[in-house]
């Protein structure tokens, strides 16, 4: 007779699975052993509660996303790898959720450390508290606050953790964060949003690593925009601020013929392919995130992107370009190939440019870009590599 598995099991399962993904230290995996995860998510399902998935907490009426939830347990365990943890260290994390992460946090900055968490949701943080306190981890503190001033009260920070999406650092946070210090947040650039650890070198954040990951944004930033193509609002340009989008002249384009251009790039089953957008941020001012909904698609309104609901785009006036995916029997180990599909004038030569992209992706797929990070208010001259202006930071990517 099959006995349903206890707590334990399921969370030892859960770990053993996301090592089979992502190459955790001793310290981490110790930790992830070590919480116990439905402490901080009571009433959910343990099979639920030790998914590798995203559980809700605490929903938005007012949009799409929610306003905070458990993040996935394997990009937990990617992002505490990145933090690079020592005992005894003073950690920020913004953003509690549920305060789960705040006790793995305690588990390895062990008695000797401290860690504060905060959260702009009252809700939120009496939620991290509460459950905080049911586990036994009372020496964390919990503070209701906006995660972009941080919680000077208690710093400097030897780490600085962020929970939440952030399109820019905060210029509140570099007084918080010492030198040496390393800051690890979910950064959203020209659509894609990648966790990147960043260690501070006086007025400098430089970066040692970083991987696609997705989250709920952080409240107060707004610096990215979003344009409809189309009547129906049924395929989206999502562009920051500092992008010149105009939806009427691309959506006039969209009804014209497509240009269809395949790289000499092949790629197998489940192997990843988001790269080429990293890629391409480092290379011009012109890439966004195209989003097309199932209703467009089953419509034929638009060539089908290689990622529907977020792929790259180069808009260049009335023209766009956005990646593509094509199965082909060439070569059985690796059978899609990427390509560039485009609208407008100017196709051609857009499709030709995301192609040039692909190709310099796949002489290096491994490759990732270095970012380095200084204040906006700074006089600082940029290093070599393509530069991003932000409202607080100036991001500079090279390969």
């Amino acid at each position: 007779m099959n006995q349903t598995p206890t707590a334990s099991e399921l969370r030892n399962s859960l770990v053993d699975d996301v090592i089979m993904n992502v190459s955790l230290t001793r310290d981490v995996e110790r930790a992830l052993r070590t919480v116990s995860r439905e402490t901080f998510l009571p009433g959910v399902d343990l099979k639920d509660t030790y998914a590798d998935q995203a559980v809700i907490i605490k929903d938005n009426p007012g949009g799409p996303l929610a306003l905070s939830c458990a993040s996935v347990p394997s990009v937990v365990a990617m992002m505490l790898v990145q933090l690079d943890v020592q005992p005894g260290d003073d950690i920020l994390e913004i953003g509690a959720g549920t305060g789960y992460n705040a006790a793995l946090l305690a588990e390895l900055t062990r008695t000797h450390g401290s860690v504060t968490t905060i959260d702009i949701d009252p809700d939120v943080a009496l939620h991290a508290r509460t459950m905080l306190n049911r586990a036994g981890y009372e020496r964390v503190h919990v503070r209701e606050r906006d995660g972009l001033v941080g919680a000077p009260e208690n710093a400097p920070y030897d780490r600085i953790l962020a929970a939440v999406g952030l399109w820019d650092v905060p210029a509140a946070w570099w007084d918080q964060l010492r030198e040496g210090g390393r800051l690890v947040l979910p950064l959203r650039w020209r659509g894609q949003t990648q966790s990147v650890a960043l260690t501070r070198r006086g007025d400098t954040l430089v970066s040692d690593d970083m991987a696609l990951c997705g989250f709920v944004p952080i409240i107060g930033q707004d610096g990215e925009r979003t344009a409809a193509l189309n009547t129906d609002d049924t395929i989206r340009v999502h562009h920051d601020e500092d992008q010149a989008v105009d939806a009427d002249a691309l959506g006039a384009s969209l009804r014209g013929a497509p240009v269809e251009v395949l790289s000499g790039q092949r790629i197998g089953g489940e192997e990843s392919f988001d790269g080429v957008w990293l890629r391409a941020t480092a290379g011009g001012d012109r890439v966004c995130r195209l989003e097309v909904t199932p209703d467009a698609l089953a419509q034929e309104r638009i060539l089908r992107p290689a990622v529907p609901g977020r792929s790259p785009l180069l808009v260049d006036g009335d023209s766009f370009a956005y990646l593509i995916v094509r199965r082909e029997c060439a070569d059985p180990q690796r059978p899609f190939r990427l390509g560039a599909a485009a609208y407008g004038p100017r196709a051609q030569s857009l499709a030709q440019d995301l192609i040039a992209h692909i190709e310099a992706w796949g002489s290096a797929r491994t490759s990732v870009a270095r970012l380095t990070i200084t204040p906006a208010k700074t006089d600082a001259a940029a290093g070599p590599g393509f530069v991003i202006s932000k409202r607080e930071s100036r991001l500079t990517l090279t390969y």
